[in-house]
C-alpha cells in the first residue's frame, strides 16, 4: 500500500516502512505489478535514430505527456538498423508496455512487426509510414514543408537548387522530394537529387557532388532536414564557401541548433516538443478506446526565415572567382 501511495496508510507507518525501503535497497518490480493488476503503467518508444537533436526533442515531449498521465516511458533506438529494431522491440515486450510509439527504421518490414508485436494494437507510427500497416499514424507535412521550402529559394532567384540528402526508401524522404519537384515543376526548372545518410557526417562527405555539372553548378540546397543542412554548411566552409552568402541552405525541422549556429538556418519547424506530446496523447486516446477506428494524423509546418538563405544575386557577388566549388 506504500508503494501505491494509498492515503489508508499512517504517516508514521508510512515514514518507517520507507525507511526500511531504503535501508534494504529496495527497486520496485514494476512488471510484477504489471502482472498483479492486469493493467501496465509503462509506454514504449523506440526511435530510429536518437542521435539526431530532432528525435531528442520529440522523446522529450512524449516523456513529459506520459508521466502528467501517470506512466512510464521504456526508451530503444534502432539506429536505423531493422534487425536492431526487432531485438529492442522483442526487449521491450516482455515488459508489457500499455503502448508503442514507433518512429520506424530505414527499411522495416510490417510482417516482421507484427511478428514481434504480437496482436499488440495500441501502436502509433510516427513520421514513416509502412506499406501494409493499419496502426494509427501522426505524420509532418513533409511535401508541403519541402514545397515551401523550394518555391523560398526560387523567389530569392536561385535556378539551380539541389534536393540533399536522405535515403529513397524512407518514406519521409520521398515525401520531402516530391514538395520539392513540385515546386520546381512549377517554375519550369529542371531538378536533382543527392542522397546520402540523415546525418551531419555523410552529408558533409556528399558535399562535392553539388558542384559535379561544371556547366550549371548549384547555387542552393533544399536539404532533408537540420542535421543533413548543418552537415552540408560544414562541408561548404570547409571548401571556402559561406553558406548563406556564396550559397543558400535550408532544412526541415527547426532543432534548437538551428537558430543558433552561423549563418542561423532558414529551416521548416516541425516543433518536435510538440509532436512528441502529440503521439503521446494519441497512445493514451487509444489506450482509453482500443475500438475506434484507425487515425491517420498530419501535423502543419512552416517555413523560418533566417540567415542561410541567402539570395542567388548575393552569391554571385560575393566573389571575383564564379565558382570556387572544387577546391579543398
Amino acid at each position: 500500500m506504500v508503494l501505491r501511495g494509498s492515503p489508508l496508510v499512517h504517516a508514521d507507518t508510512r515514514r518507517r516502512v520507507e525507511e526500511e525501503l531504503s535501508r534494504q535497497r529496495y527497486v520496485y518490480n514494476r512488471a510484477a505489478a504489471n502482472l498483479r493488476r492486469r493493467t501496465s503503467s509503462s509506454i514504449a518508444l523506440v526511435i530510429n535514430d536518437l542521435s539526431n537533436p530532432f528525435f531528442a526533442e520529440f522523446a522529450a515531449g512524449v516523456d513529459e505527456a506520459l508521466g502528467d498521465a501517470g506512466y512510464v516511458t521504456l526508451l530503444g533506438s534502432t539506429g536505423e538498423s531493422p534487425q536492431r529494431q526487432q531485438a529492442v522491440l522483442a526487449s521491450l515486450m516482455e515488459q508489457t508496455p500499455a503502448g508503442l510509439i514507433l518512429s520506424p527504421a530505414e527499411g522495416s518490414d510490417v510482417a516482421a512487426l507484427r511478428q514481434v508485436l504480437g496482436r499488440h494494437d495500441n501502436v502509433l507510427l510516427f513520421n514513416r509510414e509502412l506499406d501494409g500497416a493499419d496502426w494509427d499514424m501522426l505524420a509532418l507535412d513533409n511535401e508541403q514543408g519541402a514545397c515551401l521550402a523550394t518555391r523560398h529559394l526560387i523567389e530569392r532567384g536561385h535556378r539551380h537548387v539541389v534536393f540533399f540528402g536522405g535515403h529513397a526508401q524512407s518514406s519521409s524522404c520521398r515525401q520531402r522530394r516530391s514538395g520539392y519537384l513540385r515546386a520546381m515543376r512549377d517554375a519550369s526548372l529542371l531538378s536533382r537529387s543527392i542522397e546520402s545518410a540523415p546525418n551531419r557526417q555523410d552529408a558533409a562527405a556528399h558535399t562535392a557532388e553539388l558542384f559535379d555539372d561544371a556547366s550549371a553548378p548549384a547555387t542552393a540546397a533544399v536539404c532533408y532536414n537540420d542535421s543533413v543542412a548543418l552537415g552540408l554548411m560544414a562541408g561548404l566552409m570547409a571548401r571556402g564557401i559561406r553558406p548563406g552568402q556564396d550559397f543558400a541552405v535550408t532544412g526541415f525541422d527547426d532543432i534548437a541548433e538551428a537558430e543558433l549556429t552561423t549563418p542561423s538556418l532558414t529551416t521548416v519547424a516541425a516543433d518536435p516538443r510538440a509532436r512528441g506530446h502529440q503521439a503521446a496523447l494519441l497512445v493514451l486516446d487509444r489506450i482509453r478506446e482500443p475500438e475506434q477506428g484507425g487515425r491517420r494524423l498530419i501535423a502543419a509546418v512552416q517555413l523560418k526565415v533566417r540567415e542561410s538563405s541567402g539570395s542567388a544575386a548575393a552569391a554571385s557577388d560575393s566573389s571575383n572567382i564564379p565558382f570556387p566549388f572544387l577546391s579543398p
